[in-house]
């Protein structure tokens, strides 16, 4: 069953798969030889070599910081999206329907002149209510912060249990950082103290653009600032933010107030949730939550309004006037380098989106995602599960019992493909083009909130997806232990029905191996099958795993990435983990079905345009990560983003691929060549 459903697909797709079918020969599709640089060897920059055409043929304009192949596919999405929004719009839909609801959020985000003749309208009831609150009134006040706008302090909310993964557990985190990442708060080097000198401007603009005068915002300023900074301070490294077990700290509800104190916690989830005190909650950082509750008693009201007050209108400001939006892009050019705010209706487009995203979804995938893609994709995914397997078994580091357990994980899992089997129901939601923008993206906020509320004390849906079918991405879930493959990203270069097995291998192929390989890195193996988290490793295994995987850390660890700053192998480790086992998995598939099929790709007759399949695989690997990036945004990423680089996913995985060495007679000496003794090979 494994491969009949692929070969099923190869006899019935006959108007798209002919050459591969038939023997003929094939041609390029997702892959552009013209861009192919021959003066540079595939053996000292492989990245360059496949992509320097690309690159000069795709600049970076003002718009964009980063911009590759996904960002073309998103181009495509948001351009396929907007026909279909604005198509309803001028379809006059009922008052009250989905398709109503679609249009006037789009409309409201794209209407600049209601929104700048509003100004900070919308929201100054809101900031007087923050501002008259008296002493006695402060806790409540901090309750209508979390019922209505953001987390200030702490945040809260349902997610699956850890470790009973079909039903919600209640967690409790620490404040979130507006900067996000502690190191701009705590490092005093030139590129942290810019990022810092940019949010403080944010702040203070901001608050001059909601009606402050420059001296109470330049007081909230530094109060958001000595508050952000103390609990940065406990927060933990991205480093160690990766370590998915220490998140799981159980703590009986009735022992929080002696651990956490100034919250009323007893009353906390019924007056912010509307559900009955949970027995259990689960402390994701206690140091970060203990210095969030610690600072509620030790502040003076002044300080926490203030602080209450620029988490309020840093939610608000995408929502209200171009000034707004004008700060936040101008915070956003220090941090990336961009040059050019996105254009208006790609903004609305994505708040659209955000609001509705199935509703459009469910349009999306009627217009341009064909069942027979699904049924292809299928097949793809049952090759690549057996190929992990044979994976699994010819592992020299692991046990016998625990590649058992491994192969059970392997075949419980779910694949999702394209879009649910089942829609969400947006006829609760209110939308009211009489109300402001703002204040119907605050009821969408609002509905969105209760819907998560209300999954309390339920079992886990495991229907539910977590990107729309638009989206340009992937994912592992692992406490569903499920790989979803959103139907926007089942485009070429990734996937492409008419391309040839050795470019859809090397693109959606590496793909379904990087997401299926998550569910064995770093994190994902602390998941079992039911995708619990519990033991299912000998501690042997563990360390043997453990050791390779500092040997992969070092690796990245050594690149430099801009004169003095490096790579950050251990916060990327997962990801490289997963590149790296999608490739090998993917090879093994490609090669098995290939021997299905009875082509023999070391032949004459199996070469594509002047290259083997297993160059085209390679290639087509490297294809999919092309990318023009300015250096800000390279600083960016390399602090903020669990993914290394393009050109590192690229150059440094391959290094450790004999195969890849064979395809490309890349020998010792050459630069991108690793000796046998410094490889890293993990799945």
């Amino acid at each position: 069953m494994k491969f009949s459903h692929f070969t099923m697909l190869c006899l019935t797709l006959t108007g798209t798969m002919a050459t591969s079918c038939s023997g003929n020969r094939e041609h390029l599709k997702s892959l552009d030889k013209a861009y192919v640089n021959d003066s540079i060897a595939p053996g000292d920059d492989f990245y360059t070599y496949v992509n320097y055409g690309w690159q000069k043929a795709h600049p970076l304009t003002g718009e964009y910081s980063r911009y590759g192949q996904f960002n073309i596919l998103t181009d495509e999405s948001e351009r396929r999206v907007k026909e279909i929004v604005t198509g309803l719009a001028d379809q006059n839909p009922e008052e009250g329907s989905v398709a109503f609801k679609v249009a006037t959020i789009y409309s409201q985000a794209m209407d600049s002149v209601r929104r700048n003749n509003e100004g900070a309208e919308p929201i100054k009831a809101d900031l007087a209510k923050i501002e008259s609150t008296d002493h006695d009134g402060m806790y409540d006040l901090l309750i209508w912060m979390h019922t209505n706008y953001g987390n200030p302090f702490f945040g809260a909310g349902p997610m699956e249990d850890m470790t009973n993964s079909n039903q919600y557990a209640m967690y409790v985190s620490g404040a979130r950082l507006g900067m996000g990442d502690r190191d701009y708060y705590l490092e005093n080097d030139d590129r942290n103290t810019n990022v810092r000198n940019a949010y403080k401007k944010l702040i203070k603009t901001q608050m001059m653009n909601a009606g402050y005068n420059e001296a109470d915002a330049d007081r909230i300023v530094d109060n958001v600032m000595k508050i952000e900074t103390s609990i940065a301070e406990k927060t933990r490294t991205r480093e160690e933010s990766r370590d998915i077990t220490k998140m799981y700290n159980p703590y009986k509800t009735a022992d929080l107030a002696g651990n956490f104190k100034n919250v009323d916690w007893n009353s906390y989830f019924k007056t912010t949730m509307n559900i009955d005190t949970p027995d259990q909650v689960i402390v994701t950082d206690p140091e970060t939550l203990k210095r969030g509750v610690e600072l509620l008693g030790s502040l003076n009201d002044r300080e926490i309004k203030d602080y209450y007050l620029w988490k309020y209108v840093n939610q608000a400001s995408s929502r209200l006037s171009d000034n707004f939006a004008d700060a936040n892009f101008e915070y956003t050019k220090v941090l990336t380098g961009a040059q050019e705010q996105r254009p208006r209706w790609k903004r609305a487009l994505g708040a659209t989106e955000g609001a509705l995203g199935e509703a459009i979804g469910q349009l999306y995938v009627e217009k341009y995602f064909p069942e027979s893609s699904k049924q292809y994709m299928l097949g793809l995914v049952e090759n690549l599960r057996v190929a992990l397997g044979k994976h699994i078994d010819e592992l020299t580091w692991m046990s016998d019992s625990t590649k058992a357990n491994a192969h059970k994980k392997l075949e419980a899992f779910t694949v999702k493909i394209g879009y649910p089997d089942k829609w969400k129901d947006y006829s609760t939601m209110e939308i009211d083009p009489s109300k402001s923008y703002y204040e119907n993206m605050h009821n969408v906020s609002m509905w969105h909130q209760a819907e998560e509320y209300t999954k309390w004390g339920k079992p886990v849906d495991k229907t539910e997806w977590g990107m729309t079918p638009q989206t340009v991405n992937a994912y592992y879930n692992p406490m569903a232990n499920e790989i979803v493959f959103p139907a926007g990203i089942l485009q070429a270069p990734f996937f492409d029905p008419e391309a040839s097995d050795a470019e859809n291998y090397g693109g959606i192929g590496v793909v379904i191996g990087h997401e299926m390989t998550h569910g064995f890195d770093d994190q994902g193996r602390n998941f079992d099958a039911e995708g619990n988290m519990k033991p299912w490793w000998t501690e042997a295994d563990a360390e043997a795993f453990t050791a390779l995987t500092d040997k992969l850390v070092a690796q990245f660890d050594s690149v430099e990435i801009l004169p003095g700053m490096y790579a950050n192998g251990r916060y990327t480790l997962g990801e490289n983990i997963a590149d790296q086992g999608g490739l090998r998995v993917s090879r093994t598939a490609f090669l098995d079905a290939q021997a299905k099929k009875g082509v023999d790709i070391e032949s004459e007759a199996a070469m594509i345009d002047g290259f083997t399949p297993m160059q085209v695989f390679y290639m087509n690997y490297a294809n999919i990560w092309a990318n023009n990036i300015r250096e800000e945004e390279k600083r960016n990423r390399t602090t903020s983003d669990v993914h290394s680089l393009a050109e590192n996913r690229v150059n440094v995985t391959l290094r450790n691929i004999v195969p890849f060495f064979e395809a490309f007679n890349i020998k010792e000496g050459d630069k991108m060549y690793r000796p046998a003794e410094e490889q890293v090979i993990i799945w």
